[in-house]
């Protein structure tokens, strides 16, 4: 375990052989209306290396790559054995405006204000639900180097942390910190990159170091900020429509404690399904939709059409 700080253009599976140059970018071509971005991938693991180390390579948090993949070992997952990467995004229900944040994905969608293009990143949220409000702030200030000064839910648990942590390797915020309007509310780096991905912080949100300082120097003071929590995502893809169920917060931790994880169907699943399928809904497979509540990859999976795709990845 961490410790706990504060702080569409395809369908295709791309086949990348393994320790091959990094083929995922967070940046995406956005369309007016386009509901969904990436591709799912495929990766050839080596004989060395963990799941976590190729998590960080494409861009992915640890418990989304670990959905994707749940027969895998995460720290010997054998050379030669095929790892779904999970980059291919059914865009949040939200305005798509500034910086969206899905608490359910643990992903954070920056949108700029041309509209031309998505950047997608992966974050560490809270340990605890309701640990970070829902709703609507925005950037107040941004922190290059910043201070970390234990905020009284840490130091309450820690009462021999020293007043204040400066930039450095010790520093929880890593090097560039984004401060939001809610008190003690980050977006920042961290010095503890296996954390991003999972339920770890008191309500911030850790960033790789390399996606803070790339956010970092596009995002202006002022900019929106929005939190939601939406672990269902249904949306038409070309002329089939596609689901994505991501882990539960208690699915997540069971995966983040190497636990199998224990089938929770989200209770809106068929109504958020039926919502977007409209006049359409008679051509649903719903037995695919059930399965794709059931094994909650956090991979967009067809529920129409003629082989309707398994959620068996």
């Amino acid at each position: 375990m961490v410790s706990r700080f504060c702080g569409l253009a395809g369908r295709a599976t791309i086949f990348l052989a393994a320790f091959a140059a990094p083929a995922f970018a967070a940046d995406f071509p956005l369309q007016k209306d386009q509901a969904a971005v990436g591709d799912v991938q495929a990766y050839e693991a080596s004989a060395s290396g963990n799941l976590l180390d190729v998590a960080r390579k494409f861009d992915v948090g640890y418990v989304n790559f670990m959905a994707a993949n749940p027969s895998v070992d995460p720290w010997s997952p054998g050379a030669g054995t095929t790892i779904s990467v999970p980059t291919m995004f059914i865009l949040p229900d939200a305005p798509r405006v500034g910086i969206v944040i899905n608490l359910a994905a643990r992903e954070l969608y920056y949108f700029p204000k041309d509209g031309a293009k998505v950047e997608i990143y992966p974050v560490g949220i809270g340990v605890e639900d309701g640990a970070t409000p829902l709703g609507l702030t925005k950037i107040v200030r941004k922190e290059p180097d910043p201070v970390w000064i234990p905020p009284p839910s840490i130091r309450a648990e820690r009462p021999d942390l020293p007043l204040s942590i400066g930039p450095g390797p010790d520093d929880p915020l890593g090097a560039f910190a984004l401060r939001t309007g809610w008190t003690n509310i980050l977006i920042h780096g961290t010095n503890k990159p296996d954390s991003v991905g999972r339920n770890v912080s008191h309500g911030c949100f850790h960033l790789y170091p390399e996606d803070i300082e790339k956010l970092f120097n596009e995002v202006a003071v002022g900019t929106p900020v929005r939190t939601i929590s939406q672990d269902v995502a249904a949306a038409w893809i070309g002329d089939r429509l596609y689901v994505e169920v991501y882990p539960t917060k208690e699915q997540a931790d069971e995966i983040d404690y190497g636990h199998s994880m224990t089938p929770a169907i989200p209770q809106d699943l068929v109504d958020r399904v039926t919502a977007v399928a409209g006049d359409r809904a008679d051509e649903v497979d719903w037995d695919a939709v059930q399965r794709a509540g059931e094994k909650a990859t956090g991979l967009p999976v067809a529920v129409t059409g003629g082989d309707v795709a398994s959620a068996d990845r």
